[in-house]
């Protein structure tokens, strides 16, 4: 997709997208054969839910069809929302990942994973879990540290509440 064109449908987007609540994260437009898909990610602070996901794809679907942004010919339109592993790229991403485990590339060289327990202006606060059987540590890292950030997926993390139940036991 040229950029004027990607700029063009963000132009479009956004705004419908902001008036919904969200973030337009992502703008993709991919060809399939003969067919062409537009792909839009959204995303909130607080998440996106199926039906604020199907009230901006309608509302981007309806202002899509009165311009020529896509030209002629058919296309499909896809709205979702970032996928679990996301990339983090913008600070807002890493503030809705507070909480979450991240796996980060280090300007230094190497990697690490922690969590991120607090975001401010300059970078992370974050807890490095401990190795064979030692305590977590804290660790601060300033954002010109990270060369890339990706939130990991989590099977059996304890939550809050069940930790509280097990001190409370």
């Amino acid at each position: 997709m040229s950029t004027t064109q990607s700029e063009r449908l963000r132009e479009l987007l956004e705004p419908l997208v902001a008036s919904q609540g969200l973030d337009l994260e992502e703008i993709a437009v991919d060809s399939v054969g003969r067919k062409r898909v537009l792909r839009v990610v959204v995303d909130s602070d607080t998440g996106a839910d199926l039906d604020q996901i199907a009230d901006v794809s309608r509302a981007l679907s309806a202002r899509l069809d009165e311009t020529d942004a896509m030209g002629e010919g058919e296309y499909t339109l896809e709205v979702g929302t970032p996928g679990a592993e996301r990339l983090l790229t913008e600070h807002r991403h890493y503030l809705r990942a507070t909480g979450r485990l991240v796996r980060f590339q280090l300007a230094e060289g190497g990697e690490l994973v922690a969590r991120i327990l607090k975001v401010d202006d300059e970078g992370l606060d974050l807890e490095v879990p401990g190795v064979k059987g030692r305590k977590a540590t804290t660790r601060r890292l300033g954002f010109p540290d990270v060369t890339r950030a990706r939130v990991q997926v989590e099977f059996n993390r304890k939550d809050e509440k069940d930790m509280k139940e097990e001190e409370e036991a």
